[in-house]
């Protein structure tokens, strides 16, 4: 959330008290905005006419002659439904939110403009070749296209509003580099490594090594799943890590700089927890059909409106000079599809999440503070100025300084939390930032490729240029292939050098060497296995060359997917696929649940509630007693067990990792974190998960009442769609988010619906979801699946602002219209575009 000020709070209520008293004002305010669906509409530079279907659930489906027609439709169809949104991420992405929102936002537009995300995108726009330029141009067309034709009130209800905090502040035109720039903040959602080697380096300060280590396990290979197990890179195996330390005297910075990112993850609503996805792609050797199914769930952030915007894109003739015919899943920002299928082949992403992140420990001249050490000669940095525009204040100069290695972030810990703490960045250090997404890459023209290729060869070729964020690549085709390809710009480190800890940055020691070749990349096609599972777990065995990660999600939810793929009891359809993204399987309950069991209480309120937990099947369903017990337990347990041990920047989580520590703990009855430090005495396992227990089932009993048969997970895990700035007033909250809606699943489960232990105030709520759903029938898309999070509109108050969350939180379904004949048949508007 914005610290906005009390004024603010007051002058919106006051505001919004005197709207609301206007009665039937409101409604007819929010639908100025409303996009038109019926009727033409002339666009400026529109070449010839352009059809728009938009199916029951306010799916546009746009039909042209051209893709330069089709393109600029899809800018002008997106900007009718989101452009607040678009609005507000360009504002995020390129660093110019205080242009925005005014003073409140500097010191974050400070620490964006240090990643200098526009700079990169800007760098990109002038590599674009002449098919890409062609669709970022057509579209971002169609955006200004929608502009020129509004004022802001009619273009969304937000910013009715907005004059309070920017008075006169009118939307520019969009830019090529707009679209761009968003794919680095997608780059910065789905990366994780700085953060871990920030958190390594001061947990090193503050416990034993081997404690560390442990909290950082290794990935189980012996156990759990891996997507490509046997891959030859045709390379010499990876050396072992070498000792490396980080001078004490650079804590202080590295603590400034987590607080900085804490406000970062704040206002992306990312951080590594969390964040990941399930796909899989069945062969037609395992299904009902013949033929492949691919379902695909990224887990994102919960925001509202929905970080996606299904579409479908289709030429009236399709043929090389007119290649698209597609249907899935956009960004409202981007042109094209970024998952989904045309009428050869499927596919979808989850987060690869490689380590492509490293700080490097810059030696600063004392006598210059513009020049550090390479190699014992001083260099002189890079001083590039910027200038912050704020609204309803003068603008603030800052000047963001680069090494060799890129952006010094230390210069922008975000200051107010220096001061805070009394922190100084101590002399002679400064923290550098090398990350593959502050190279100019090409992200979308990998998609755009994606969205035209026919066959594998071609897919694969579309993935070469899938630079930053790398994702496992998931593919199916209508001749009946599967397959999976790993991209990306993956640094190859010298030998010892593993990434994870903040590295030397004044000798070559710890420079990469240029990136991992894309044949040596983990790929198969059409494996014997008959499936392929991503589910952010290991990609490639122990035994692989390269270090991708050291960072993988341990193979929880993997496992539970691959096991129900085995275990079907005969030829899997779409129905069983659905179940499958429904699975609620908590295996963290699996190997706790049985120790509970075995607890004995006195007390007829715990022996009742531990009856609850006799003969669950550990799925976390919504209406289930057991799974709230458990739950409520689980994060009593991380309390009593843990929060002695750690410091109070790393307390555990609700799922990942922590399922893995507890695993190793519970194993374990006397492991010496079982102790509480509090205390005189030495507490076991039993006796530590005694005390969770009764506290959890306390904690029920305040919350839901004293009878366990009354007590339900859905009541606790909630989830509150809230918008990105106007839940931060009073009042006017009420006008924008939508909920709570109870929700089934959780941390680490398939249904990954994930909530944060740590959270003191809301700890069960739901904060980051399957963001959309999509199952592709490969023998007939016309049978395909898909939701997402919210619904197709952004704009307050409107039928499909958020109609898709109650299909979306049982995990059921709206048909993925394909066809043309059905599509028109079952519009509930058809939009004429002319010249």
């Amino acid at each position: 959330m914005f610290p906005f000020r009390r004024l603010f709070f007051i002058l919106l209520s006051l505001v919004l008290s005197a709207i609301m008293l206007a009665g039937a004002t409101l409604p007819v305010i929010q639908r100025r905005s409303f996009p038109q669906l019926e009727g033409e509409l002339r666009i400026p530079g529109l070449q010839q006419q352009v059809d728009v279907y938009r199916d029951p659930y306010g799916v546009p489906h746009i039909f042209a002659s051209s893709p330069h027609d089709l393109f600029m439709a899809q800018g002008f169809v997106q900007a009718q439904d989101r452009f607040w949104q678009m609005d507000f991420w360009r504002h995020q992405s390129t660093g110019r939110l205080s242009e925005l929102l005014g003073k409140n936002t500097i010191e974050i537009d400070q620490y964006l403009q240090t990643l200098g995300w526009e700079r990169v995108a800007l760098a990109e726009v002038a590599l674009l070749d002449d098919d890409s330029r062609m669709i970022l141009q057509a579209f971002t067309d169609g955006v200004n296209a929608y502009l020129g034709s509004r004022t802001p009130a009619e273009m969304s209800f937000e910013y009715v509003f907005l004059p309070l905090v920017s008075h006169g502040y009118q939307p520019a035109p969009w830019e090529l580099h707009h679209s761009l720039a968003w794919g680095k903040a997608m780059a910065w959602d789905l990366a994780g490594n700085m953060d871990t080697e920030i958190e390594r380096a001061r947990l090193l300060a503050d416990l034993p090594e081997e404690q560390v280590a442990w909290l950082f396990p290794e990935y189980d290979f012996a156990t759990r799943p891996v997507i490509v197990a046997d891959f030859d890179a045709g390379a010499s195996a990876a050396a072992p890590p070498i000792a490396q330390g980080v001078p004490e005297a650079v804590l202080p910075a590295l603590a400034s700089l987590q607080r900085g990112t804490g406000r970062m993850h704040d206002l992306f609503g990312s951080g590594f927890e969390g964040i990941g996805s399930n796909s899989w792609a069945i062969h037609g050797d395992r299904t009902a059909t013949g033929r492949p199914i691919l379902a695909n769930d990224p887990h994102l952030a919960a925001q509202l409106p929905s970080i996606w915007y299904e579409i479908g894109l289709h030429c009236r003739v399709f043929n090389p000079d007119c290649p698209y015919d597609v249907a899935g899943f956009a960004f409202s920002a981007t042109p094209g599809v970024i998952i989904g299928h045309n009428r050869h082949i499927a596919w979808g992403f989850t987060n690869l999440g490689p380590d492509v992140m490293d700080l490097y420990i810059e030696k600063i001249n004392p006598e210059n503070p513009d020049q550090y050490e390479v190699n014992g000669e001083w260099m002189d940095m890079e001083r590039v100025p910027v200038r912050i525009q704020v609204a309803g204040g003068d603008p603030v100069d800052i000047t963001v300084r680069y090494t060799r290695h890129g952006p010094v972030m230390s210069d922008v810990s975000l200051s107010e939390f220096g001061q805070q703490a009394g922190i100084e960045l101590p002399q002679p250090y400064a923290i550098a930032l090398r990350w593959t997404a502050l190279e100019p890459g090409k992200i979308f023209r990998a998609i755009w490729k994606m969205n035209r290729a026919q066959n594998w060869a071609a897919f694969r070729a579309a993935a070469q240029d899938f630079n930053v964020p790398s994702q496992n690549l998931l593919y199916a085709d209508v001749e009946g292939n599967i397959g999976y390809q790993a991209p990306g710009w993956l640094p190859i480190r010298l030998p010892g050098h593993d990434g994870m800890l903040p590295a030397p940055g004044w000798t070559d020691d710890f420079e990469w060497q240029g990136y991992i070749p894309f044949e040596q990349l983990p790929y198969v096609f059409n494996p014997q296995e008959g499936y392929i599972v991503t589910a952010n777990h290991a990609v490639a065995g122990p035994d692989y060359p390269y270090t991708i990660s050291r960072q993988w999600a341990p193979g929880y939810r993997a496992q539970s997917i691959v096991d129900d793929i085995i275990s079907a009891p005969g030829l899997i359809d779409l129905a069983y696929v659905q179940r499958m993204q429904a699975n609620n399987r908590d295996m963290n309950a699996e190997q706790l649940v049985p120790l509970l069991l075995r607890l004995d209480f006195v007390d007829s309120r715990l022996q009742a509630a531990q009856s609850l937990l006799d003969g669950w099947d550990h799925q976390a369903h919504m209406d289930a007693s057991p799974a709230a017990l458990f739950a409520v337990f689980w994060r009593n347990l991380l309390v009593e067990a843990l929060h002695d041990d750690l410091p109070e920047y790393y307390l555990p989580g609700a799922g990942g990792v922590w399922f893995q520590i507890a695993g190793t703990m519970a194993a374990d009855p006397d492991h010496p974190w079982w102790d509480d430090a509090a205390t005189p005495g030495r507490e076991n396992r039993d006796a530590i998960m005694r005390r969770a227990f009764e506290n959890a089932v306390a904690e029920l009993e305040d919350i839901s009442g004293p009878d366990p048969q009354s007590w339900s997970w859905g009541d606790l895990h909630t989830l509150t769609h809230r918008h990105g700035l106007m839940s931060n007033f009073p009042l006017l909250d009420r006008l924008f988010n939508v909920g709570p809606f109870r929700v089934s699943g959780g941390s680490s489960i398939v249904n990954a619906t994930g909530w944060r232990a740590q959270d003191e105030s809301a700890p069960y709520e739901v904060r980051t979801v399957p963001s959309m759903r999509m199952i592709v029938d490969l023998s007939d898309m016309r049978k395909s699946l898909s939701i997402h999070l919210t619904g197709q509109s952004g704009h307050a108050g409107h039928d499909h602002y958020s109609d898709m969350t109650d299909l979306w939180r049982r995990v059921e379904y709206h048909p993925m219209f394909w066809d043309t004949g059905r599509i028109e048949a079952q519009a509930e508007g058809h939009l004429v575009l002319l010249p």
